[in-house]
């Protein structure tokens, strides 16, 4: 029979995928010989086993082994589990091998029933003690197992002025578990037990968790641990109490202990955010000793896992106990930060580093902030800064409100008391999440920075009235709908909507995006043809520019306008002129261009889109247009209409215009061309121009264009008397041209996998109204995702690896990019390694993840080599 339950001495931190997180570092932390108390924990396995019956009933073999394991507890710890003058109370967590903080279930002090409270009492002297354990038991045992709020049965009573009527008090909270129930409260603790590992195990599949696992992508099918855990009692005593504690800042990754406590409390009342807690600084001054030994620990924590911790304890009468650690929760800025810090200190290496880090909090890092100017206004409340970034929005004051405004397009901004599991799906869909309650460790806190949401808690100065749907603060009232700004980096929350800036790279994250750029073997450049684009993507570390879209320099409105006087021509002379005037607009653009980029590549696509993107489709618009150019309205007419197509996007584009309108590459070549001979002599340098034939299928066709463009350039050079070295490749973006890869390379200088055209070609799906069948296709797993955002290796990408082998083979210095819509995608980039491709260019906002991206595939790659 496989077995399904493991001693906390028995596990490694190892294994999580059998006893989850939680579980697996318990164990290690008990062969650490740390202060942690007795327990085991039953498997991920036994999780499985249980959701995959039709009726869900622990296995008989499993209830045997839980009923041995609390026998061996009971030994460990010379108490009896539901009877005896010394009863073992119990802790039942849910553990899976993804934290996933507050999304599954927790029971305390199990194993209370009217009789060992009692014995609880004698043996503590403490019946206040024992009674508020026995009424906290029943609140969390209803809650988590049927799904009875906690305040159907009030606030239980502390017991410190008043003597309570605690027999009262637990025969009304029974009363109330069978009213809704229709049983009495278990006395047996073993039931007990095996009705709380039932649920935690159902826990796994309630729509918070699910929620959350979609969000942070993580698999339905692993399951969950079930942590069973001798309870230890924070609120045993005044000098007892439990807290929270990460080993650098989880906010901004700075050096030192971070974190909260509460004396005479439960852990589930920190994390729950009902009371705000003290820094864990006042807990040296409180508990000298106690404080040692926790920073002792931690940092020897820290040090055994390579990683920022973030632990969990309980001081029980002045002893402290160790409940859990795990890698700490942290914002994007605080993971780059601790990553980098961790390498210097010689703790891991660069690939770790790299490793470490995933694209989506570089992406976050971009996210903006106020400017100085906005953040001059008075903030009308202040909390503490959970979770970093600026966001402005809608408030709204439930997780369900917060959902349908964004679901109506709305930028939202959550405004809470304190949020709890159940708010997951309303917090997913926030600009920024606002809790009058709470600390840096609570439910908001912990899971906005898990989500690289911005976030400000401990707003004592705003009362939050849910029901209503208002916060009052010192001089106003929030209503739902209202305006208002968060700046989670200083913990400020402002009326109104503040100025935003673009957000910067930071310091540190350019050391780290410089040590991925020296692991990579890719290099990463940019899309971009305007001069501010140009200099963002060089700013955000792109080796050059990898696609300059010629169409996008057309729609200012004084070039349109000669853009289409060229079109709509009724002579030679008035076509002329209007090649002289778009050939000086485009000189002058390539002139900046290579002013700013000097000798770093550039390849530039020549006109690729139909003619008739340039021109209305509305009759009175045309008439305006013909009016304005002095032409003929009914001949402008029948000249749009001749120039309409069935499926314009496989139709007079591309290199096909180069053939039928020669012309206009040839002014396209010289104006480039011309540019960087006026540049080169400029700046005293050698621009190599790269010029880009798209939408090639055949060779002949590419040699005619190429030609084309070869007798412009050579008839510049003798008149100037001056050369450059050049380059003339071509966009692979149609199927034919990769199964003929090797035939173009003897005549192409470069090749630039446009995947977007390429991925609507193989599939035969329109780029512009695949998103009508889509989600559907996905949702229904006909297709693993959207092929024009992650690149599909099985048909795209086989063409890829066939032409770019290929190519290669038939000329060894063929260059050879990817510049399509996947070329700033991680999962597209893992795959593009393996290919023989030189870079991949992507837009600007997109390098710094591109960067990271490559790096992690370089890194990977060389390991599947070395196994190979």
């Amino acid at each position: 029979m496989t077995k399904l339950t493991y001693r906390f001495q028995e596990g490694k931190k190892e294994w999580k995928d059998l006893l989850g997180g939680k579980g697996a570092n318990l164990c290690e932390m008990t062969n650490l010989d740390l202060p942690v108390p007795n327990g085991f924990i039953i498997s991920t396995d036994a999780c499985k086993n249980y959701l995959a019956q039709e009726e869900k009933t622990l296995s008989k073999g499993l209830i045997a082994e839980i009923n041995f394991q609390v026998k061996e507890l009971e030994t460990l710890t010379n108490k009896s589990f539901g009877i005896g003058l010394n009863p073992l109370l119990v802790s039942v967590r849910s553990g899976a091998k993804y934290s996933m903080p507050g999304m599954m279930d927790t029971i305390l002090n199990l194993g209370l029933n009217d009789e060992t409270v009692y014995a609880l009492a004698e043996i503590t002297q403490n019946k206040d003690f024992a009674f508020q354990c026995y009424c906290r038991f029943i609140q969390m045992f209803a809650d988590v197992v049927y799904n009875i709020p906690a305040e159907n049965f009030g606030a239980i009573p502390t017991g410190t002025k008043e003597k309570s009527d605690w027999e009262n008090i637990i025969s009304n909270y029974q009363k109330i578990f069978a009213r809704a129930t229709g049983r009495k409260f278990p006395q047996d603790a073993f039931e007990q037990l095996q009705i709380a590992v039932e649920a935690v195990f159902s826990s796994w599949n309630n729509q918070r968790a699910k929620v959350y696992r979609r969000i942070h992508n993580i698999s339905d099918n692993l399951g969950t641990a079930v942590t069973i855990q001798q309870m230890v009692f924070g609120n045993y005593s005044e000098n007892s109490g439990t807290g929270v504690m990460f080993t650098r800042n989880p906010a901004t990754g700075e050096k030192g202990v971070y974190g909260e406590y509460l004396l005479k409390a439960q852990g589930e009342d920190i994390v729950a955010g009902i009371k705000t807690p003290e820094p864990i600084c006042t807990l040296q001054e409180k508990m000298p000793d106690v404080y040692a030994e926790l920073i002792e620990i931690a940092m020897q924590l820290e040090k055994h896992y390579c990683d920022m911790q973030d632990v969990e304890f309980t001081i029980e009468a002045g002893k402290l106990y160790m409940l859990q650690t795990r890698n700490g929760k942290r914002t994007p800025q605080a993971a780059v930060a601790i990553a980098y810090d961790l390498m210097k200190e010689g703790v891991i290496s660069e690939e770790t580093l790299i490793n470490r880090l995933d694209e989506e909090m570089i992406a976050q890092l971009m996210h903006p902030s106020f400017t100085n100017d906005a953040k001059k206004k008075a903030a009308i409340v202040r909390g503490l800064p959970a979770s970093p970034g600026a966001a402005v929005g809608q408030v709204a004051f439930t997780a369900k409100a917060a959902k349908e405004m964004s679901d109506k397009g709305s930028q939202v901004i959550l405004v809470r008391n304190e949020t709890s599991p159940e708010d997951i799906e309303g917090m997913s869909v926030s600009e920024a999440i606002v809790t009058a309650r709470g600390g840096m460790t609570s439910h908001a806190a912990v899971v906005a920075r898990g989500m690289g949401v911005c976030c400000v808690v401990g707003c004592e100065d705003l009362q939050v009235d849910e029901e209503k749907g208002v916060a009052n603060f010192t001089n106003g009232i929030l209503k739902t709908g209202d305006f208002i700004s968060v700046d989670g980096s200083s913990g400020r929350i402002y009326l109104g909507q503040l100025a935003l800036n673009e957000a910067e790279t930071s310091a540190v994250l350019e050391k780290v995006l410089k040590i991925c750029d020296a692991h990579a073997t890719m290099a990463v450049y940019g899309n971009a043809e305007t001069p501010r684009e140009i200099k963002e993507a060089l700013l955000k570390g792109a080796k050059g520019i990898g696609l300059a879209r010629t169409e996008h320099m057309f729609f200012q409105k004084e070039r349109l306008k000669m853009m289409r006087e060229l079109i709509l021509a009724d002579d030679r002379s008035r076509m002329d002129e209007a090649l002289v005037y778009i050939k000086e607009k485009q000189k002058s653009d390539f002139r900046q261009m290579y002013q700013i980029l000097g000798k770093l590549p550039c390849t530039i696509r020549l006109l690729d889109p139909p003619l008739h993107e340039f021109l209305p489709q509305d009759r009175s618009e045309l008439r305006a247009i013909a009016k304005e150019l002095n032409l003929n309205g009914q001949e402008v007419i029948a000249k749009v209409k001749s120039l309409a197509e069935v499926n314009p996007m496989l139709g007079l584009r591309g290199v096909r215009l180069g053939i039928t309108c020669p012309e206009i590459y040839q002014m396209q070549v010289a104006a480039i061309m011309e540019a960087a001979l006026e540049i080169s002599a400029q700046e005293k340098i050698t621009i190599t121009p790269h010029i880009m034939i798209p939408l090639v299928g055949t060779v002949k066709e590419f040699r005619i264009v190429k030609d084309s463009c070869q007798e412009v350039i050579n008839g510049l050079f003798e008149k100037t008397g001056t050369n450059l070295p050049f380059e003339i490749g071509t966009m692979i973006e149609i199927p034919r041209a990769c199964l003929i890869a090797d035939q173009l390379a003897a005549v192409a200088d470069f090749f630039s996998f446009g995947t977007n055209d390429l991925t609507q070609l193989t599939y035969g799906y329109s780029r512009d109204d695949a998103h009508k069948f889509l989600p559907t296709y996905t949702h229904q797993e006909i297709l693993p995702s959207d092929p024009f955002q992650h690149l599909d290796q099985e048909g795209v990408g086989k063409l890829m690896r066939f032409a770019s082998e290929n190519g290669k083979q038939e000329k060894e210095s063929l260059s050879v990019g990817v510049c399509g819509e996947v070329g700033g995608d991680p999962a597209s980039i893992a795959f593009i390694q393996t290919l023989p491709v030189d870079y991949v260019s992507c837009s600007p906002f997109r390098i710094p993840n591109a960067r990271l991206a490559c790096a992690k595939a370089a890194i990977a790659n060389k390991k599947q080599l070395i196994k190979l």
